[in-house]
């Protein structure tokens, strides 16, 4: 493990490069200055004694691509899209439910409840309701003869 003063020495004499490369590699400053981090922690936590300045200087080189890389081929990166490219993206527009709507809003309460627990919650009416016409699960009769005044409401 380096000194303090040997990390600093570092971080001096070579932020700049290390930062230029991230850039080249990342084009974005977030995670430039995450492999930033990443590669004088990795500095400050060697043991590795370095022949000369270039030689230190060509390690970290090494370490910051092989660290852009890393960064480039993570599970994170490649199955996400950034926030910027979305904007770009026209929002899909909507389906015209207002027919329908309109069909289900001028059905009588009795049915509209029974469209809406059924399609909306997922709610359905005794399946023998024709036999026995009791309340189903929340106390409203099958839906049945809703549907068929939603389908006439919009002309089906």
């Amino acid at each position: 493990m380096r000194s303090e003063g040997e990390v600093t020495r570092a971080i001096e004499a070579y932020s700049d490069t290390v930062k230029r490369l991230c850039l080249i590699h990342l084009k974005n400053q977030a995670d430039t200055e995450d492999i930033f981090q990443t590669v004088f922690l990795k500095y400050a936590l060697s043991d590795l004694v370095f022949e000369s300045a270039e030689h230190e200087k060509a390690w970290l080189i090494r370490v910051t691509i092989n660290a852009c890389k890393d960064l480039l081929r993570s599970f994170f990166r490649s199955h996400t899209v950034p926030l910027d490219v979305l904007a770009e993206q026209a929002a899909p527009e909507e389906e015209d439910h207002s027919q329908v709507l309109q069909a289900v809003l001028s059905l009588p309460e009795k049915y509209r409840q029974v469209i809406y627990l059924h399609y909306y919650e997922g709610y359905t009416a005794p399946p023998d309701w024709r036999a026995a016409p009791q309340k189903c699960q929340l106390g409203v009769h099958s839906d049945e003869p809703g549907q068929k005044a939603v389908k006439r409401g919009v002309g089906r």
